[in-house]
């Protein structure tokens, strides 16, 4: 896949929550267009809020932007609101698998396709390019989506948020309680997009090794600041990048020898 300019990029950004509780303190990241970025940290390393600075989700859970920039597709995102991110293509699914649980598979799917505004037929196209890519969906398009397995609802949340047809796809903790055959199943699916149409996916995780293997580049969160940043290959080489997940930082020298983003 070619990878052309840059899509998305955060450039030293600082977060509170109630203008007093810092979340992220200097994070800068880069996506462009045709790439996989896997967003990498423990719990509690700024993930989350990262994405939803980016998504511009903060404001409803009482966070701000008290510094640093937000670009996406060369305009201030941090000036957009959510609904008017979503329509110029950046789309987010949340960590914690949410569906509309009383309504079928099929009717989350579409919900997601009418944010585009589709008829009937184009609704239908869509479904069938969603169910090609997640069969499993389409055995239980009539079942009420709280029925359904926790991997059937990832991917339906997944599959909903395709539905708009996003230019930037944005995760956040994908393979949160699922298996690890279903986990690989949903990574080889998003490459697979990734691959045959371009799509542009930003992707937190703590399963650093499935992330990883996916990913062209990363970036690694400790206590809200971007502390490591290079490719994915790179990166699965170093043995460093373990103590992240288990809440263990590592030395500044350790650091330098990755390239080093604004902490």
């Amino acid at each position: 896949m070619t990878i052309h300019e840059v899509l998305l990029s955060l450039d030293g950004v600082e977060a509170t929550y109630n203008h007093a509780i810092r979340a992220l303190s200097g994070v800068s990241l880069t996506v462009r267009t045709g790439e996989i970025v896997a967003l990498l940290g423990a719990n509690g390393a700024g993930k989350t809020t990262a994405l939803k600075a980016l998504s511009g989700l903060l404001p409803a859970e009482r966070g701000q932007i008290a510094a640093g920039s937000i670009v996406y597709d060369g305009e201030d995102a941090t000036r957009r609101s959510p609904a008017e991110l979503v329509r110029a293509g950046l789309v987010q699914v949340l960590e914690g698998r949410h569906c509309f649980r009383s309504l079928t598979v099929e009717d989350n799917l579409i919900v997601g396709g009418q944010v585009r505004g589709l008829d009937r037929a184009a609704l239908r196209s869509e479904l069938e390019r969603i169910y090609a890519l997640f069969p499993r969906l389409r055995e239980r398009r009539r079942t009420p989506a709280g029925l359904t397995s926790g991997g059937e609802q990832q991917m339906t949340a997944i599959g909903r948020a395709l539905m708009a047809r996003p230019r930037l796809l944005v995760l956040d903790e994908p393979s949160m309680g699922l298996a690890p055959l279903v986990v690989e199943g949903i990574f080889a699916a998003l490459k697979r997009l990734n691959r045959e149409e371009g799509l542009s996916i930003l992707v937190a995780e703590q399963n650093s090794t499935v992330a990883l293997r996916h990913a062209d580049r990363a970036s690694v969160l400790e206590t809200g600041r971007t502390v490591l940043d290079g490719s994915a290959a790179d990166l699965r080489e170093r043995d460093d990048i373990k103590a992240f997940y288990l809440g263990f930082g590592v030395g500044s020298s350790t650091a330098a020898a990755t390239t080093p983003t604004a902490a």
